[in-house]
């Protein structure tokens, strides 16, 4: 999430295991040690280095990254309903996005982001110095390893995080129950959150890269990542090309277990892979009998979605 970027002025050594390790298996196989993403890196150093350095620039991608992915999004929802090729893709066909949804869930994320993400990167601005940067970029092997390895970090720590609001009823009522309101979600719903889920998921978002001493290269790449995947999650459509069709054996979530959630809010709580909603009990596929049994269920629950 946009958050992501609030915490990225830490300063770390940005050589990472992964990249000796992968140096290592370059030497090995006999492979160019220049990484292919070098002059791209050189360019960026070139003639953007200062917006680079600077702490905003990871607020910047975040949020830019995704206000451009809801745009694209909303225009879809706003075409689906006379267009029906488009249509048929939508998890909810039958429930049309509103403008009163849209602005109802742009309203919160505005203020999110002016009231507690704003003045904390401005204040980053103002009391952290420029991220001192590498002058060689991660290897490509390096670069993929590292976002891989943060995603696997990361799902543990959010499906925690999320199991824990929705078996605590106080955190459940006071932080996670927000995002709940929306029973089908679209993509704006992504960040209709309390501050704290959406400073929590920005944490570990920008710590883990951290953790494992990425490149910030791959540290901005996992970002951006992790956005496209959240705000996916939460589309409402199922396309032929979204990632759960692609990644075999039922490995990836995507948007159809996490619409599952919000119709369910047991289930489903990893927000990239399946293993742990596998190992704790919580994984449920949807299919159109057990989507028909959680209408029924539904009936009468207030939803603000669709």
């Amino acid at each position: 999430m946009s958050a992501g970027g609030l915490f990225s002025g830490v300063s770390l050594p940005w050589m990472s295991h992964l990249t000796v390790a992968n140096l290592t298996l370059t030497l090995g196989l006999g492979l160019p040690e220049q990484s292919v993403l070098q002059p791209a890196w050189d360019y960026l150093l070139q003639h953007h280095q200062a917006e680079l350095r600077s702490p905003l620039f990871p607020v910047v991608i975040s949020v830019s990254t995704y206000l451009l992915l809801v745009t694209l999004y909303t225009l879809l929802d706003l075409l689906a309903p006379s267009w029906p090729a488009l249509n048929s893709y939508k998890l909810h066909p039958d429930r049309p996005v509103t403008w009163d949804n849209i602005w109802t869930t742009l309203y919160l994320t505005a203020y999110n982001h002016l009231v507690y993400i704003f003045p904390a990167a401005v204040g980053q601005w103002l009391w952290r110095p420029p991220i001192p940067l590498p002058r060689d970029a991660p290897t490509l092997m390096s670069f993929l390893l590292g976002i891989l390895g943060c995603m696997v970090v990361f799902d543990f720590q959010f499906y925690l995080w999320h199991l824990l609001h929705h078996r605590v009823p106080w955190l459940y009522r006071t932080f996670h129950a927000m995002h709940h309101q929306y029973l089908q979600p679209f993509s704006l719903v992504t960040q209709y959150v309390s501050a704290w889920e959406l400073i929590s998921s920005g944490f570990w978002t920008t710590v883990d890269p951290l953790l494992l001493q990425c490149h910030c290269l791959t540290a901005w790449g996992f970002m951006v990542f992790t956005i496209c995947v959240s705000t996916e999650d939460h589309c409402g459509y199922d396309f032929p090309w979204s990632l759960h069709r692609l990644v075999p054996f039922g490995l990836w979530g995507g948007p159809p277990k996490h619409d599952a959630h919000h119709r369910m809010p047991g289930t489903n709580f990893a927000p990239f892979f399946s293993h742990w909603d596998w190992l704790g009990g919580t994984n449920m596929v949807p299919t159109p009998s057990k989507d028909k049994y959680v209408e029924e269920g539904l009936k009468g629950k207030k939803d603000k979605g669709p």
